[in-house]
C-alpha cells in the first residue's frame, strides 16, 4: 500500500490471502499484530500472524508486505516459518482488541470497538492505527447494539486502550524509548542492569532488537544474545547487516556459534561463514555482503528504485555497483560504480553501463584498516567496492564500519549525551 493511500479497515484483512512475489499463496490472514504505547499515542502494527496451508501459524512482519491491495496481501517472498509466539509487548487485534469496552474522552461514554483502521506513514514503512469504529449502547445488550449508534473516531478520540505511564516494567520502558533513534537506545540498554536490559530485549522485535545490537558493545552483544532462545537468536542474527552478525558471531565459543549458524536460513549462515573467513580489521571481514547490484542493462530509474529502498543505510544507498550475472555477491565480473549523485542528472532510460566509473581502483579483500581509512580519505568516499583476484564483487566497506573500528574502545561511553536520570537503572 503505497504512501497516502486509503485507510484499511482490519476486518477487511481477516482470511486474507497472502502470496508471494510469484503469486504463489502462502496462507490466510488471521490476526494482526500491534504494539500499545504510553498514553495516547497511535499503536505500531507490527505485523500479521498469518496460517500456513499445514495450519501453522507464523508471524509476517510488515517489513515483508510490500502491497496491500484487491483483498490479498503481496509479500517479498521471505518468510519465516517458525511457529508464532506473542511477546509481551504485543497484542492480537481480533483476538484483545475488537469487542472491547472503552470510553469516549469527550463525552465519558462507553463504548464498543467492531473495527480498526490501519495505514502506512508517508515516506516511511511504518504502520499505524488510526481509527475505532465504536458503537454507542451497553455490551451485551444484542438489541442495544443493533440500535445504537456507530461512528468512527479518530485513536486519540478514546481511552482503555493504551499502556499506563505507571510502572517501570519493559512494557513501560520499551514504550518510553520507541522514538530513540538504534544508537541512543542501545545507550540506554548499555546503562541499565543486566535484568532489566534482558526484559527489554526480549520485548523488542527481531528488526528493532538487530539495530540496536550493532550498536552496542561487544560484552552487551554478548550477554544479550545469550539470553534469547536460539531459535530467536538466530532470527535476529538474520536481521542484522552481515558484517556485524559475523563479528558478534566471530566472538561466540565454537558449538555455539554452529548451531546458531544451522539455524539460519542456508543462504544467510554462507554469507556469515564467508566474512568470518578473513582476518579482523580488513576489507573482507568489515564488508557488508549486501550492497546494491546492478546489471549493465538495469537503467538509471531501476537504480534510483533501489536506491530509495528505506531499509539501506545512507552509506550503502550512495552508490550501486555494476556486476554481470550472477546478482548476489559474490557476482559475476565486477565492471564499475556508479554514484548517487551521478543518477540525479541521467535520464531516466539510460543504463547504468554507460555511465559507470570503472577507473576507481576497487579494495582487495585483504587490505588493513590503515589502507582502507586511506583510500576513503584520498577519494572522499562513504563507501568502496571489494573485489577479489577474479574480478567478482564480494561485498563493499562503508565509512561508519571504518570509523567503529577506528574509534577507541569505550567512544559509547564519551559520547553519551542522554540525560540519565530520565533512564530506569532499577533492576528489581
Amino acid at each position: 500500500m503505497a504512501a497516502g493511500a486509503p485507510r484499511i479497515f482490519v476486518s477487511h484483512l481477516s482470511g486474507v490471502a497472502v502470496f508471494d512475489p510469484a503469486g504463489d499463496q502462502v496462507g490466510r490472514v488471521r490476526d494482526l499484530v500491534v504494539m500499545l504505547r504510553v498514553g495516547q499515542r497511535p499503536p505500531r502494527l507490527l505485523g500479521l500472524v498469518v496460517e500456513l496451508a499445514t495450519r501453522r501459524r507464523i508471524f509476517l512482519p510488515m517489513t515483508r508486505v510490500t502491497a496491500i491491495q484487491s483483498g490479498q496481501v503481496i509479500t517479498t517472498g521471505v518468510l519465516n516459518v517458525r511457529r508464532f509466539e506473542q511477546r509481551p509487548t504485543e497484542r492480537l487485534v481480533f483476538g484483545e482488541l475488537l469487542d472491547r469496552r472503552v470510553v469516549l474522552t469527550e463525552t465519558g461514554e462507553e463504548v464498543t470497538v467492531l473495527d480498526l483502521s490501519v495505514h502506512q506513514l508517508p515516506a516511511r514503512r511504518e504502520w499505524e492505527i488510526d481509527r475505532v469504529f465504536v458503537r454507542k449502547g451497553r455490551k451485551g445488550s444484542a438489541f442495544r447494539r443493533a440500535k445504537g449508534e456507530a461512528l468512527t473516531v479518530e485513536w486519540t478520540a478514546v481511552t482503555g486502550f493504551s499502556l499506563e505511564e505507571q510502572g517501570q516494567g519493559a512494557e513501560s520502558l520499551l514504550a518510553t524509548f520507541e522514538q530513540l533513534r538504534p544508537a541512543d537506545l542501545a545507550n540506554v540498554l548499555h546503562h541499565l542492569s543486566p535484568k532489566r536490559r534482558a526484559e527489554v530485549a526480549a520485548a523488542l522485535d527481531d528488526d528493532r532488537l538487530a539495530d540496536v545490537l550493532e550498536e552496542l558493545p561487544e560484552d552487551d552483544q554478548i550477554e544479550i544474545l545469550g539470553k534469547l532462545k536460539e531459535e530467536r537468536a538466530a532470527d535476529v542474527l538474520e536481521a542484522m547487516d552481515p558484517d556485524d552478525a559475523a563479528d558478534l558471531l566471530g566472538e561466540l565459543p565454537t558449538d555455539e556459534r554452529e548451531r546458531l549458524l544451522s539455524l539460519m536460513q542456508p543462504g544467510d549462515a554462507a554469507d556469515m561463514r564467508r566474512l568470518m573467513s578473513y582476518e579482523d580489521r580488513t576489507a573482507g571481514g568489515l564488508m557488508t555482503t549486501e550492497p546494491i547490484v546492478l546489471r549493465p542493462d538495469a537503467t538509471v530509474a531501476d537504480a534510483l528504485a533501489r536506491v530509495r529502498n528505506p531499509d539501506l543505510s545512507p552509506a550503502l544507498a550512495a552508490q550501486v555497483y555494476v556486476c554481470r550475472p550472477p546478482d548476489e555477491t559474490p557476482t559475476g565480473k565486477y565492471l564499475g560504480t556508479v554514484h548517487f549523485q551521478r543518477l540525479l542528472r541521467e535520464p531516466p532510460p539510460s543504463l547504468v553501463s554507460s555511465i559507470v566509473d570503472s577507473d576507481l581502483q576497487p579494495l582487495d579483500p585483504d587490505a588493513d584498516l590503515h589502507a582502507i581509512a586511506g583510500f576513503f580519505a584520498t577519494y572522499d568516499m562513504v563507501a568502496a567496492p571489494v573485489v577479489d583476484e577474479a574480478g567478482s564483487l564480494l561485498g563493499a566497506v562503508t565509512v561508519d564500519d571504518v570509523l567503529d573500528h577506528m574509534l577507541p574502545e569505550d567512544w559509547r561511553e564519551t559520547e553519551f549525551h542522554l540525560d540519565e536520570e530520565e533512564v530506569a537503572t532499577d533492576g528489581s
